[in-house]
């Protein structure tokens, strides 16, 4: 079944501002809300619907994606099916701004309110620096050693000594406690997270010495991620679950990967499409040559330089370039031709020079305008 338009479901255009798309995606999860709709199955739908809308829209780079490629440029810029996996605890604690406060007053006695949800680790954002070979070639199991939060081993992530944990006393193991003011209307109730326990419902016995209770320390891991060929600066890749351990046992964050491309001392990038500056002899340009170029995946190519080019022109090799990542097809390479000119000459060089210089082959004879001669050096 096809994906319904994420501007559709929160009912709003593409030009909505940050503040607009977080209004309307309020609208539509009060509107959802399983405290509101016990037990009916399709308002929940709608709302992890709503959910995943707005969780691509608030992104920047994830919406610059959407806009430009929809769905499937989610999917194939590392963002599964829009990135999103979440049940409905998970999104309530990431959009914890949505759902925080007064929201809950007057319907919190659900059976979400009843339950205890797990912590979350934050994420971790890394750029990592790609070479323009590692681009066109891609990496299999590339080896990247990052500092985060792991599970403290002396307590298996518990934070307590022995792994004894006991009921929170604050919320009775609720992992919410329920506060009720009195206003100009009545009574309001509010429903927040435990800050005894933070929604966990249970804390240790004894606080383990060694994470000090928290049931995670600082330490290192080693991950290996592959990188596709092609990728480029604004995409990002999205490692689920290998981002910090959260305290005591929680749902670990994600590791989010950015890209930055190195400069290359031969090849330059546009899109992805490869420029090269090919430099020849005057009489190479005059008598024509073959050139070969070594490419950045270890290939040779002959490019064939005909009589009389000249300088400037730009020689198009097709499915020379970079991968695309969205699809199996090649940029170009744009070879763009220079020639040398010798600024120390011998007196012998110079007398030959000036003999040529006499040759009626010799004389410009090309007298359209500079724009008509830039068409000329472009081989399509």
């Amino acid at each position: 079944m096809a994906k319904r338009d994420y501007y559709e479901i929160l009912g709003i255009t593409k030009e909505a501002s940050a503040d607009e798309i977080k209004k309307a995606y309020r609208r539509k999860a009060m509107e959802y809300h399983p405290d509101r709709n016990p037990g009916d199955k399709e308002a929940e739908a709608k709302f992890k619907e709503a959910a995943e809308a707005y969780e691509v829209l608030s992104n920047p780079d994830k919406k610059r994606i959407y806009d430009q490629y929809g769905h499937s440029g989610l999917e194939n810029n590392g963002f599964g099916g829009g990135g999103f996996s979440m049940n409905i605890e998970d999104i309530f604690s990431q959009f914890s701004d949505i759902f925080g406060g007064s929201f809950f007053g007057g319907f919190g006695s659900g059976e979400r309110a009843g339950n205890s949800r797990a912590s979350r680790g934050s994420d971790i954002r890394i750029r990592l620096k790609l070479t323009l070979e590692d681009i066109v070639n891609g990496i299999k199991e590339k080896k990247i050693k990052i500092k985060k939060d792991v599970a403290c081993e002396k307590c298996k992530g518990t934070g307590a000594k022995d792994g004894h944990l006991r009921t929170c006393n604050t919320c009775g193991g609720r992992g919410m406690v329920t506060q009720v003011t009195s206003t100009f209307f009545g009574q309001m109730q509010r429903t927040t997270t435990c800050p005894t326990c933070n929604g966990e419902g249970r804390i240790p016995a004894e606080a383990c010495p060694h994470c000090y209770g928290r049931g995670i320390i600082q330490g290192e891991e080693v991950i290996s991620v592959d990188i596709p060929a092609g990728v480029t600066e604004d995409m990002q890749l999205t490692m689920k679950g290998r981002g910090n351990a959260a305290p005591r046992g929680g749902v670990s964050g994600n590791l989010l990967i950015t890209f930055e491309e190195l400069p290359h001392d031969t090849f330059k990038r546009s899109d992805n499409d490869l420029v090269y500056n090919l430099l020849i002899t005057i009489p190479e340009a005059i008598l024509g040559t073959n050139k070969e170029i070594k490419l950045l995946d270890s290939s040779t190519i002959k490019v064939p330089i005909e009589p009389g080019i000249q300088p400037g022109k730009i020689l198009r090799i097709r499915n020379k370039g970079i991968p695309n990542h969205r699809n199996s097809t090649k940029g170009d390479l744009l070879v763009i031709v220079n020639v040398f000119i010798p600024k120390n000459l011998s007196k012998d060089e110079k007398k030959i020079i000036e003999k040529l210089a006499e040759s009626e082959n010799f004389q410009v004879k090309d007298n359209r305008s500079f724009f008509d001669r830039m068409k000329d050096s472009f081989n399509f």
